[in-house]
């Protein structure tokens, strides 16, 4: 086929309202077969690792029959073959990393209980020992205790801008891009690895401000509660902010990593190609059930509003449901009436009900909706860090999606720290027809080498394309407003020395900055380790939310002198 008939043949499709997908199986072959997934003509070891929509699909990206929207030949053999190899050994490592996790976890939350080694072996002398208990109020994740700040910056600076706003001296929208509500953005990301009681503890009482709920949403995909998000306001009564914080990956969660290697995607007509693993960490369908991703997005499912895990979709939502998802198997070209076709749809139909309601979109749009209407003056901000930062740009474009456009009116701001790519540069070109007008409501926080934020691998002509007003910080923690981070691949040899030395410099920086920053920034023995062992891999330590935090609250000097400059 010539290579404008496929690319006629592309148009049509999504014309039509056809999705399309491309799905990553790693499971499906083995080392041999990888090898020979390299070499171009052997479509039979490709077609092990890979599950596409149509035909078109499977010759744009193996066999370079067509110019992707990036003007280049989409050759991604290469790079898929590294996320089937990477998933691969992580799907091998899945047991001991979470072996390993719940050790890890065992022992900090054990010494931190005891006072240290030495208050360990003492209480043990004398029969006190306390041991920790997991999901108590006390029990910390391994993230919070590499980085153990748990009080806000300015909490004060925070209540006054608020009040401020309440009283109509100022505006909420002055206080987007502001280091205030950033710092509260990077510890609600960082709260949001713990536990439903920790969370509430240090939001009620620490804080100061109202704890709304916490969510463990369902991964169909997964099959577990695998999404974790928790809702604050800033106060029960007439709040002017409400805040919605996703967990992000956990560094002994197996399935995270995977999820931010995967190269799955599912593209919708108009909007673009969007990273599956996310979806179905959201909880927006599961690649076993590929037309779970059109009927969970479809737009009548706006009507659908839920307020939490007990309450059902009533009968006439169901009865959406399932309207549309007849109409998404005959877009999927499921027109067969066999027995068993009826028995597979049949099954759809009780699954997709009981989806939407355990899906973290559903539940917490449904739960946003209903703060909105209570708060009326109240505005909200989506955060998240790595894996949370992901899901919380995905949040409002699911929202553009399905036109809520009552509830965007309400949006303040999206602020993401080491986020992950989600989409395509057509995904980008979209949302920020939405995001940065009148003014821009999403920033991405990205530090130095950071490894995650160059996940999925991108180049000129790979699809995974980051979008939004990108703020980094180098290790000295000067801010620079830029499209893309420097170095967006990582694996660059040439950036290479520079990381490891880069790596070195900040142990050694981590060693003496609580003596020249204060002693809220000296780190612990739990941070400065993570550091030596990141020294194999530079850019695995940098995704820590310790210099995430650092970042906000240091860089704020050199941001206002780069202002200042501007002004003149």
């Amino acid at each position: 086929m010539a290579r404008s008939d496929v690319n006629d043949n592309h148009e049509d499709q999504m014309d039509s309202g056809n999705f399309r997908y491309l799905i990553v199986k790693p499971q499906n072959g083995g080392f041999k077969d990888l090898v020979r997934f390299l070499r171009k003509k052997d479509k039979e070891s490709i077609s092990k690792f890979i599950e596409t929509s149509d035909d078109g699909v499977f010759r744009e990206e193996f066999m370079g029959s067509v110019r992707g929207d990036d003007g280049d030949t989409p050759e991604h053999r290469w790079v898929i073959f590294v996320s089937i190899l990477v998933r691969k050994i992580i799907a091998i490592c899945g047991k001991p990393m979470e072996w390993m996790g719940y050790l890890v976890e065992f022992i900090l939350n054990l010494l931190s209980h005891n006072g240290g080694l030495l208050g360990l072996l003492f209480n043990a002398l004398h029969g006190r020992v306390v041991m920790p208990q997991r999901g108590s109020e006390t029990f910390i994740s391994a993230i919070g205790h590499l980085d153990g700040r748990i009080d806000l910056c300015e909490n004060k600076t925070v209540t006054k801008a608020l009040d401020e706003v309440a009283s109509g001296e100022r505006s909420i929208d002055a206080e987007v891009g502001s280091r205030t509500l950033m710092d509260l953005c990077i510890m609600a990301s960082k709260l949001a690895y713990e536990n439903a009681k920790v969370v509430q503890n240090i939001v009620n009482i620490h804080w100061k401000m109202h704890f709304v709920d916490f969510y463990n949403c369902w991964n169909d995909y997964q099959q577990e509660n695998s999404t974790q998000v928790f809702i604050l306001c800033d106060k029960e009564k007439d709040a002017n902010l409400i805040l919605i914080s996703f967990r992000g990956t956990e560094p002994f969660d197996a399935d995270d990593w995977s999820t931010d290697f995967d190269y799955s995607w599912y593209e919708f007509p108009k909007l673009g190609k969007v990273h599956m693993g996310f979806l179905e960490a959201i909880g927006l369908g599961n690649r076993v059930k590929a037309s779970t991703f059109q009927q969970l997005l479809a737009k009548n499912m706006k009507s659908v509003n839920l307020n939490g895990f007990d309450e059902t979709a009533t009968a006439s939502e169901v009865s959406d449901i399932s309207s549309s998802l007849s109409d998404s198997d005959k877009q999927f070209g499921s027109d067969q009436s066999s027995d068993s076709d009826q028995a597979a749809h049949a099954d759809k139909e009780k699954i997709l009900p009981e989806m939407v309601e355990k899906s973290a979109y559903y539940i917490v749009r449904s739960k946003l909706k209903k703060l909105l209407k209570e708060h009326k003056n109240a505005k909200f901000v989506v955060t998240g860090h790595s894996l949370g930062g992901a899901l919380a740009i995905l949040f409002p474009i699911v929202l553009v999606l399905h036109e809520e456009k009552e509830v965007l009116k309400r949006l303040l701001a999206v602020y993401t720290f080491g986020q992950p790519r989600v989409g395509n540069r057509q995904l980008g070109r979209f949302m920020e027809a939405h995001m940065d007008h009148p003014v821009p409501k999403y920033f991405r926080i990205v530090y130095c080498n950071d490894l995650v934020p160059r996940l999925p691998y991108d180049d000129k002509t790979f699809l995974y394309k980051h979008f939004g007003k990108c703020l980094y910080y180098d290790s000295f923690y000067i801010e620079q407003k830029v499209d893309e981070e420097p170095n967006p691949n990582y694996f660059g040899m040439r950036f290479l020395l520079p990381e490891y030395l880069n790596a070195v410099w900040e142990l050694i920086r981590s060693l003496f900055l609580g003596y020249t920053q204060g002693p809220e920034y000296k780190e612990g023995w739990e941070s400065i380790l993570f550091r030596i062992v990141g020294l194999a891999m530079p850019g695995i330590a940098d995704h820590s939310p310790v210099d995430y935090v650092n970042s906000v609250r240091l860089g704020r000097e050199k941001v206002i002198q780069m202002s200042s400059l501007e002004t003149m």
